[in-house]
């Protein structure tokens, strides 16, 4: 089983039209269908809504304007789900709509929640279908294209893979819509300046970024440990041949792994407040691929909110550990010394039966 992000770009759905063309929706439809069959977990970060907007309101012309592009996605985020929901109908899949921002990712009460909904409604084999939410979206707090922000998921999600669907077959050594003897490159181990420059600017007047964002997006993911691809959405077949391991496209090979990338964060990152766990827990901990439950812990030092990173510390006084909590300063107190399912009854809700939950913990050795 792997966990797979497919992002879709806006010249992909068209099929180069101006309109949602159903029928390449439906054959991407029934690739993804196939690999959730398989038992993938699969997560899709759809383009298009602006688009929707427009074929329903009959192609207006209303320039570019900031509220104007807010308006067609407001109208056609809607048309664009029901398009999925109905083809997903047919293979008798559930679908979800997700709207972000850069703030929802980067807020670690809202990273939290995003993360958990989104864990959840694939641990339930609902696909998640996300996109930015434009109609509020400012420029402050905005993500800017979905290239990126299917980057950021994949990243928040811990993926094994990130597949980019354009109209270009990959990254080339050169422009092919000016250069006939440019060249595909199909891997690269390591995105430098150079690649950015030969990425250029925007491409079609459909998408709101060109092969550039693409390659920023593969930068963020392989950060993370993400392995990415960039490939045609036309070429047959394309998602089902790249789960399988196909040298479809352009392959970038991630800079690090997901363990490696997540602990690196957790090191590094400023601790903002502490908890005091017993000799149990800290045995529990020490063995690795544990979360630290409410049973264990003792006191808490520090006010901190949902998403904060805390210190663990051993009874003689040692850090042995560091992560994200789950449940803000004033819960915590509350939750010492009890067990996990004492939880709702004494907080009147629950964000999972771990304060510190083994995917967002690093122990110190």
């Amino acid at each position: 089983m792997r966990r797979i992000v497919v992002k879709l770009g806006t010249s992909v759905l068209t099929k180069g039209t101006s309109y949602l063309n159903r029928q390449r929706m439906l054959e991407i439809v029934q690739q993804i269908a196939q690999l959730h069959t398989d038992g993938h977990e699969v997560i899709m970060v759809s383009s298009g809504a602006q688009t929707a907007g427009r074929e329903r309101l009959d192609f207006p012309d209303l320039g570019k304007s900031v509220p104007a592009k807010q308006m067609l996605s407001a109208v056609g985020q809607s048309r664009l789900m029901r398009i999925y929901k109905d083809l997903f109908d047919i293979f008798e899949i559930i679908v979800a709509q997700i709207l972000l921002t850069r703030d929802d990712l980067s807020h670690r009460g809202r990273y939290l929640n995003a993360r958990d909904t989104l864990i959840t409604l694939i641990e339930h084999r609902i696909i998640p279908i996300i996109n930015e939410n434009d109609t509020i979206a400012t420029d402050e707090i905005r993500v800017g294209d979905n290239d990126n922000l299917s980057a950021l998921v994949a990243s928040v999600l811990d993926a094994d893979l990130l597949i980019i669907l354009t109209d270009q077959p990959g990254v080339f050594t050169d422009d092919p819509r000016k250069n006939p003897q440019a060249a595909l490159i199909q891997t690269i181990e390591h995105i430098s300046d150079d690649l950015f420059e030969l990425a250029g600017g925007a491409g079609t007047t459909m998408g709101t970024g060109g092969m550039f964002t693409k390659i920023q997006a593969a930068q963020i993911a392989t950060r993370s440990g993400v392995k990415t691809v960039i490939a045609s959405g036309s070429e047959p077949n394309v998602i089902t041949r790249l789960a399988n391991g196909e040298l479809i496209g352009t392959h970038i090979l991630p800079a690090t792994t997901l363990s490696e990338s997540r602990k690196r964060w957790l090191l590094t990152d400023r601790t903002q407040g502490a908890v005091h766990v017993d000799a149990g827990a800290v045995k529990v901990l020490m063995r690795g691929g544990a979360s630290l439950l409410p049973v264990g812990i003792r006191n808490v030092d520090g006010d901190f909110e949902r998403g904060a990173t805390l210190s663990v510390f051993s009874p003689d006084g040692r850090e042995i550990a560091h992560g994200l909590t789950n449940y803000n300063s004033n819960d915590v107190k509350k939750l010492c010394g009890k067990k996990s399912n004492e939880i709702v009854e004494t907080l009147g809700y629950s964000y999972g039966d771990a304060v510190l939950h083994r995917n967002n913990l690093v122990v110190l050795k």
